[in-house]
């Protein structure tokens, strides 16, 4: 069968919620951010696999920054939108927030970004559908994936550059007031 040309968003959203169990939690008794990250990458996949109508893979995470705490005991819910379309890749927007059941309270706990690769049965990127933007909420992420993607391009090569040119000996008038000691 083959696949449309274009799928609505609304098509592959997907909602994964879970319950965080005591074998989710590190020392401190708060949930491991990697139990986090795998949650979001498996309904990265689900929704990104969804509207590719192919298997897909994880090829970056942009933006995992862990705003609240995750404790035992609450529901995550990831809430997760293809956000971009390219000719073979995809931006899979995800929300996560946590509940507590008991008192009802839900907290926002991080926004990230997977870019996904759809893979043919060759194992070779495959194309996949165009996104329709049905809202203008579709479309500002729409725009804002296209934003991230040159900011992302720009930070690149900027870092590139940098390395290429530093020189240490120059630089080290920058460690005089951080937490270091020079050993060299």
């Amino acid at each position: 069968m083959t696949a449309p040309a274009y799928r609505a968003v609304s098509y592959s959203q997907t909602v994964l919620t879970e319950l965080m169990i005591p074998s989710y939690a590190n020392f401190g008794g708060k949930i491991h951010g990697g139990i986090l990250l795998s949650l979001m990458d498996k309904v990265a996949y689900a929704c990104a696999a969804k509207h590719a109508g192919n298997y897909c893979v994880t090829v970056s995470v942009d933006g995992v920054n862990f705003l609240q705490p995750v404790e035992v005991g609450e529901l995550v819910s990831l809430l997760a939108s293809v956000n971009y379309v390219g000719n073979t890749s995809l931006t899979v927007g995800i929300k996560v927030i946590s509940e507590n059941v008991k008192s009802g309270f839900v907290k926002h706990t991080n926004t990230s970004y997977f870019t996904m690769v759809a893979k043919g049965d060759d194992d070779k990127p495959a194309q996949v559908p165009g996104l329709k933007l049905a809202t203008r909420e579709d479309a500002r992420r729409f725009l804002e994936a296209i934003k991230r993607r040159e900011l992302s391009r720009r930070y690149q090569t900027e870092l590139a550059n940098t390395k290429t040119i530093l020189q240490v000996e120059d630089e080290l008038h920058l460690l005089q007031e951080e937490r270091c000691q020079i050993m060299f």
